[in-house]
């Protein structure tokens, strides 16, 4: 019997971009994509939030989100779970910084009823005061979890060198973003909702066995009238670093410490740049074969996770580089100096043909294989269209890797990654000086 999340179809057979279907309903732009697989769809959609970063909107929609399932103006949460285990369907809601996203997955017979749930959830939600009391305290609590990782620490220290606040990456200080949580009220809540949580942007992804007409049908019925804000978000675009330095978070009992280094790219996801220097940085720290990995783990034995990426690009605000690597007390500055002497040599000496040669090929197979569950082919579709891409991207995106040069990968390194402006976060418990 077919997995119900694995498609059939070879995708190299027909270009994607060819099966993939577009359609308006109302207020919504919809992505269908009919494949082999029998009797399930799965779908991801998202709708454009407009938060103002100045301001707590960006703790009041995570709450919102988290309360989307908590029950409607009609149903409680427990009626909902019933109504979706019953038909072994999935709803789900997510903040997703400048939107707010959900997911699901339901049986083709079943589709239109889910579809009228998630539209009662989105527009009618209960948002009662006891549930809100429930997530506001998971919350707090995960930012107290928080409190105590090394990794979340030296993470939040080292964006907070990096970024505004009111920057969509910004991470506050676990004092602060405590006080705003505890700040929150039911109330607050329901005016975000009231006025954030509309149609503007509603994008939807089918994939799977799609009666297209109906599915159609069924989403403008259900959220083709939703009306829209018309209000623009607020955020600073580009990453504003403070000078170059290191900062000292030190957390009790935590001999094995985290090191974060970083310096903001003030590039977009559409940059001519971003493709080159994101495969040269996967050279760097990718994966295990990558130069970080061979180099301070496996020659010298200093850390045992080592890794490199570039974090927060997006279409619409900057993001940046980092390197993460964790080490113990005694390797702490012997895993510093090394990880910066792999770096400075990258940046000045750049790639060679057989790494690109090599990574082009592990990039593109992970593509592949991102494309071969409904799930993954809905993911894949809601982000190109959010990103505002032309379907034939995905089809393209494996030719547009492969096509890199050497030439133009370091060039994209030497322009972009400046060892100089590297900050340095360290969270944990620090040797005696």
């Amino acid at each position: 019997m077919t997995d119900p999340l694995h498609t059939t179809a070879d995708p190299s057979e027909t270009a994607l971009a060819d099966r993939v279907v577009p359609a308006e309903a109302g207020a919504a732009r919809l992505w269908l994509l009919p494949t082999e697989v029998r009797d399930v769809v799965s779908f991801r959609g998202s709708i454009e939030t407009a938060p103002d970063f100045s301001t707590d909107d960006d703790l009041a929609q995570h709450l919102v989100a988290d309360l989307l399932d908590k029950g409607t103006q009609h149903r409680d949460r427990f009626t909902i779970a019933e109504a979706l285990e019953g038909r072994g369907a999935q709803l789900s809601f997510y903040p997703d910084g400048l939107r707010l996203g959900f997911a699901g997955r339901a049986l083709r017979d079943d589709l239109p009823d889910v579809l009228a749930l998630l539209a009662e959830q989105l527009r009618e939600p209960l948002l009662d005061a006891d549930e809100f009391a429930k997530e506001q305290a998971r919350a707090i609590a995960g930012v107290r979890r928080a409190m105590d990782s090394t990794g979340a620490q030296a993470s939040g220290a080292l964006k907070q060198c990096l970024y505004p606040s009111d920057h969509p990456n910004a991470v506050r200080t676990p004092e602060v973003e405590l006080a705003g949580l505890e700040a929150l009220t039911p109330e607050r809540i329901r005016v975000f909702h009231a006025d954030h949580v509309r149609s503007d942007g509603l994008k939807l992804a089918f994939v799977g066995d799609l009666d297209l007409e109906a599915t159609t049908a069924a989403v403008r019925a259900t959220l083709g009238d939703w009306a829209a804000h018309d209000q623009a978000a607020r955020f600073t675009t580009d990453a504003a670093s403070d000078a170059p330095g290191r900062v000292d978070v030190p957390m009790a009992d935590k001999l094995n410490l985290d090191v974060r280094f970083g310096h903001a790219l003030n590039l977009r996801r559409d940059d001519d740049h971003f493709l080159p220097l994101y495969v040269g940085n996967f050279i760097l720290g990718g994966n295990f074969s990558a130069r970080l990995m061979q180099t301070v783990r496996d020659e010298q034995g200093l850390t045992y996770g080592i890794s490199s990426r570039v974090a927060g690009i997006a279409i619409e605000h900057g993001g940046h580089w980092r390197i993460s690597v964790s080490l113990s007390q005694e390797n702490l500055e012997d895993g510093i100096a090394a990880t910066e002497a792999v770096v400075r040599d990258f940046v000045a000496q750049g790639v060679t043909e057989a790494e690109l040669d090599e990574k082009q090929t592990t990039i593109t197979g992970s593509h592949v294989v991102g494309l071969a569950t409904t799930s993954g082919l809905a993911t894949r579709l809601l982000v190109n269209a959010e990103r505002g891409f032309p379907m034939t991207y995905l089809d393209e995106y494996p030719d547009l890797i492969h096509a890199l040069t050497v030439e133009q990968v370091n060039a994209a390194i030497q322009r972009h990654f400046d060892p100089d402006a590297l900050h340095v976060a360290v969270a944990g418990t620090l040797p005696d000086s």
